[in-house]
């Protein structure tokens, strides 16, 4: 069964599309058929990490100008890619309908993906909970930073009283450490589960890093360097911990909706 996994944070600037980008590229390489979409609709840049060219974007499927196979475009470790347009005006503050009609038609590549990795605008805008909620997965990312742990519960609040959602892995992105990195969750999910009825798994951490400071600069991602980099390992090790992680199962607009409404009917 085709999985969802939205990435999103509470704020930008916490390297939030980057995690999302390698993360894909790690599920890629270990041979599972992934899609990444760029959800952040006219403000897209996944496409700059990857170094990707994009001719047609989520907007033309949205339009019924192409289908979502022919909006897919070819990224590396055979990892596929949506771009949602840059510079679109008409994809600026889309209208749920058009949102959900993304989210709905996704269904379309059900029978060649095994993972889709969305990438969530930052911030807790109704878009950005609308993907949130449409996701068996959703990972937080955070920084070991005041703005940041605010920003992220605001948006954990958003999704879990709005939407229902339930359970979130946490990636803590910019650590010196291992030790600093889970001291970062542990003081975050003590608040967030003192005052909301949610569930965090935490996922794992990243460090500060000059390669993937570098890699964005560069536009090759860290994924396509050797896979035993400690970075590299630190996505493999997430990305374990993410599939793994309880899954979101509440009613709403959903990917591969139609695929859960069959089993449950079998």
């Amino acid at each position: 069964m085709a999985k969802s996994i939205v990435v999103a944070s509470g704020k930008g600037g916490v390297g939030k599309t980057s995690i999302a980008v390698n993360l894909g590229l790690a599920m890629a390489r270990h041979g599972r058929r992934t899609v990444l979409l760029d959800a952040d609709f006219g403000m897209a840049n996944a496409h700059i990490l990857i170094g990707a060219n994009p001719q047609k974007f989520i907007m033309d499927a949205l339009d019924g100008d192409a289908s979502m196979s022919e909006v897919l475009c070819d990224a590396p470790h055979g990892m596929k890619f949506i771009s949602g347009g840059t510079g679109l005006l008409e994809m600026l503050n889309l209208e749920k309908t058009k949102r959900y009609q993304a989210i709905r038609m996704v269904e379309e590549l059900r029978d060649q993906t095994e993972v889709l990795i969305a990438d969530a605008p930052a911030g807790a805008s109704d878009s950005s909970v609308s993907f949130v909620a449409a996701a068996d997965h959703v990972v937080i990312v955070l920084v070991g930073e005041p703005t940041s742990f605010l920003d992220a519960y605001s948006m954990i609040k958003a999704a879990s009283l709005e939407s229902n959602v339930r359970n979130f892995c946490i990636v803590v992105n910019m650590a010196r450490n291992a030790e600093e990195a889970r001291q970062h969750f542990d003081k975050f999910n003590t608040t967030a589960t003192r005052f909301l009825d949610v569930n965090l798994t935490y996922s794992g951490w990243l460090p500060l890093s000059e390669k993937m400071r570098r890699a964005v600069v560069t536009r090759r991602p860290i994924g396509l360097d050797a896979p035993d980099l400690p970075e590299n390992l630190a996505f493999q090790k997430i990305s374990k911990s993410i599939l793994e992680s309880p899954r979101n199962l509440h009613a709403g607009i959903r990917f591969f909706a139609d695929e859960e409404a069959a089993l449950a009917g079998t």
